[in-house]
């Protein structure tokens, strides 16, 4: 009988792990990777059918919509987001023709914008993120095995490992 804790077959392997070729994080490092290329190809699609926007536009999103409603500036947006500003500035103006985001003018800078999610975003967030969360759940668990959520779960204590029963608190 095949061991419960064993990886899927089909979990996604660092390409030198076992080989000895790479540092401990380095071989971490593309773990984490892999897996992140494994939430992001399932989010994709969930992302465009459920918000009607691309994986790009949906980080926007998400990053505003920590943030205080008066947003960020677009410079910030694109360096937290690691993006190049005229990218940034096409998926901004995305999202606003889309009624999710609005920019204005920041007072004092005739060159800062500011950009922040509007109520209908808001709104649209809260309806589809149990969907999303979901998806990112099952995408990490199907890419990692045991110990490697434990590890995850350990560097984002707000993660739930999801081996282990919901709180009813």
């Amino acid at each position: 009988m095949p061991d419960s804790d064993a990886p899927p077959a089909d979990q996604l392997r660092c390409p030198a792990a076992g080989a000895g070729l790479l540092p401990d994080e380095l071989r971490a490092w593309m773990i984490l990777l892999a897996a992140t290329g494994a939430v992001e190809q399932r989010l994709r699609s969930v992302v465009k059918e459920a918000l009607d926007v691309s994986h790009d536009e949906f980080l926007i999103l998400c990053l505003l919509a920590e943030q205080p409603r008066t947003g960020l500036r677009m410079t910030q947006v694109a360096d937290l987001l690691g993006r190049p500003k005229t990218r940034l500035t096409y998926q901004v103006a995305c999202l606003q023709r889309a009624g999710l985001v609005t920019r204005r003018s920041v007072c004092g800078d005739r060159r800062g914008v500011q950009v922040a999610l509007t109520d209908k975003a808001r709104d649209l967030l809260g309806e589809t993120s149990a969907l999303l969360a979901g998806t990112v759940r099952q995408a990490l668990a199907d890419s990692m095995g045991p110990d490697q959520r434990a590890a995850m779960c350990a560097l984002v204590p707000e993660l739930p490992d999801p081996d282990e029963e919901p709180s009813g608190d």
